[in-house]
């Protein structure tokens, strides 16, 4: 009976809880979200001379933990330098007609500035509606030739963020319209929903890696100190650690512990989404990412998809981020899954 009555307990704690009210504080380059007065996170675009795209930066839990790496924007001692393009939480594709919208940064390094880079540009905040839950509606610009060349998508963003206790919730939804008369996402590894979480959520490591994105270039991770890294994958296929990468899952729960407590962090996918459940391209070094248009490096060769729009038509994605300052069990992820699913079209 305690059982039955504990995991009630979970299943209400996000299926049903009692929400915090949720405001902004619109500022030049940013948008404030604050949830029961206290801050969450920021809608940060500050422009193509300091990011190619727009962000979430930073995420906190509800205790104030956080759950994102500083680095470049704000870099914290301890982290590792890698990557310059992981920024908070963000949405974008490496390789859209022939253009990298992913691994475009203003520290891009030298063996890749040859390549074409494509640019996410800010557009507009076009609706902010504060209450139990706020809700962010933004437009975006997908602009190839590193924001220099001829307009490929439009975007249309949806950012819903609610919480109470000890839980933080986003759901981004973006929809994206093709502009150019034809535009193809390659079916390539470096996509598409992501997060690049603090060390201390990293799983810990004893050696140095190498790994190579589709261009061939290749980021070196050494090895670092490992004290107070207590990062692991789970996923809904039971599947855990550094093993969860290139595997399909319905959800991902990062577990690690932060400020001498549990702190997980759940990414749920969404039955509408392209190829569900999807691939998930979550690594230890710290990079948290599910790609639902990379099939191949995913399944050794076994799929594929190049997938394409013609003018006018449109994709969308719908993604449910949970943050929580205690652990989350496997029923109480597989409920809240259910009920995004049911809860978001």
């Amino acid at each position: 009976m305690l059982r039955i009555l504990s995991v009630f307990c979970l299943f209400i704690s996000i299926s049903a809880f009692s929400q915090d009210r949720v405001s902004f504080v619109k500022k030049v380059d940013k948008v404030d979200v604050l949830v029961g007065g206290k801050y969450f996170t920021s809608y940060f675009f500050p422009g193509e001379s300091q990011l190619k795209k727009a962000v979430l930066f930073p995420i906190l839990s509800a205790q104030g933990t956080t759950i994102t790496r500083g680095f470049p924007m704000s870099p914290r001692a301890g982290e590792r330098v890698d990557h310059p393009h992981h920024v908070g939480m963000w949405l974008n594709y490496e390789d859209v007609n022939g253009y990298d919208y992913w691994n475009n940064s203003n520290s891009i390094v030298e063996s890749l500035k040859s390549h074409k880079m494509g640019t996410i540009r800010h557009e507009s905040i076009s609706k902010m509606t504060e209450g139990n839950s706020g809700s962010l509606q933004v437009t975006a610009a997908w602009i190839d030739d590193d924001g220099k060349g001829k307009r490929v998508l439009d975007e249309s963003t949806t950012y819903v963020f609610s919480g109470s206790g000890d839980l933080r919730i986003i759901d981004r939804i973006t929809t994206l319209k093709a502009v150019s008369d034809v535009v193809t996402f390659k079916d390539v590894k470096d996509g598409m929903f992501a997060l690049r979480v603090a060390r201390q959520l990293e799983i810990p490591s004893n050696k140095p890696d190498v790994f190579t994105d589709a261009h061939g270039i290749e980021t070196k991770v050494p090895v670092m100190d490992n004290t107070g890294v207590t990062g692991n994958y789970h996923s809904s296929e039971g599947v855990e650690g550094e093993a969860v990468w290139s595997t399909r899952a319905k959800w991902m729960n990062l577990t690690g512990k932060m400020d001498n407590h549990s702190i997980n962090v759940a990414i749920l996918d969404h039955p509408s989404n392209v190829t569900y459940p999807s691939y998930w391209h979550a690594r230890g070094y710290g990079l948290f990412a599910v790609n639902p248009l990379g099939l191949s490096v995913f399944s050794n060769g076994k799929a594929s998809l190049n997938y394409t729009l013609t003018k006018g038509e449109t994709i969308t994605f719908r993604y449910r981020t949970i943050i929580a300052d205690r652990d989350l069990t496997k029923s109480e992820l597989d409920a809240a899954q259910a009920k995004f699913s049911r809860e978001v079209k």
